[in-house]
């Protein structure tokens, strides 16, 4: 009897034993999705809190007074960079922070408020009149709307700005309400037909997860 008891035992431990890992993997998801969540939140939340003040500076000396230092001051925490290990010669932040995003099969098409926003050509990095300077731009996405509408923050010329995008209409200053759909992120120059508004410079988004946090 005791024998048979155990064998049951036994053979009820094996029947379980996948249910138990599948419902151990289900718990592990729900922890990193809830963990992520929390962190693209807060940065959202906190880039909100600094739009209209003129400079970083007020919040943190630890970062640049630009747009990778917002997002970057955003994202602070302990055991966490947006930045690769090591930048490579000539590369500014936007475009080292887009490398590692790459690299952790982060990049995305799907925007949710916390992602980091990318652009290119918002302005003459380099400085030889062309638009040859690829990735330039970054911001903090605070807000989607049901018609796709993405609102986000950045740090751009004069300070820490609030500024909207549509990719359904990325060339479409504003709709038929007169409702701004997408804001410049280009000073206007002499070819007119130049791409300027935020759509039309829109280069990808990227989800900021426990994929980016490094051992303490």
């Amino acid at each position: 009897m005791q024998r048979a008891f155990l064998m049951c035992a036994m053979l009820g431990g094996l029947l379980l034993a996948p249910e138990a890992e599948a419902a151990r993997r289900a718990a592990s998801n729900r922890s990193t999705r809830n963990a992520s969540l929390s962190l693209s939140n807060r940065a959202a939340a906190r880039a909100s809190q600094w739009v209209g003040l003129p400079s970083l500076k007020r919040v943190s000396h630890a970062v640049n007074d630009d747009c990778s230092g917002l997002v970057n001051l955003a994202y602070r925490k302990r055991n966490l960079n947006l930045l690769p290990e090591r930048t490579l010669p000539g590369e500014g932040g936007v475009s080292a922070i887009y490398r590692k995003a790459l690299s952790l099969n982060a990049l995305h098409g799907q925007p949710r408020p916390g992602d980091l926003v990318f652009f290119r050509e918002t302005y003459d990095r380099n400085r030889d009149g062309r638009r040859n300077d690829g990735l330039t731009h970054i911001g903090v996405v605070e807000h989607v709307a049901p018609d796709g509408t993405v609102t986000f923050v950045h740090r751009a010329g004069g300070g820490v700005k609030r500024s909207r995008m549509n990719l359904h209409q990325p060339g479409l200053r504003r709709d038929a309400k007169g409702r701004v759909l997408n804001d410049y992120l280009r000073r206007s120059e002499r070819r007119a037909t130049h791409p300027r508004l935020a759509g039309e410079l829109f280069a990808g988004f990227a989800t900021v997860d426990g994929r980016w946090l490094t051992s303490p």
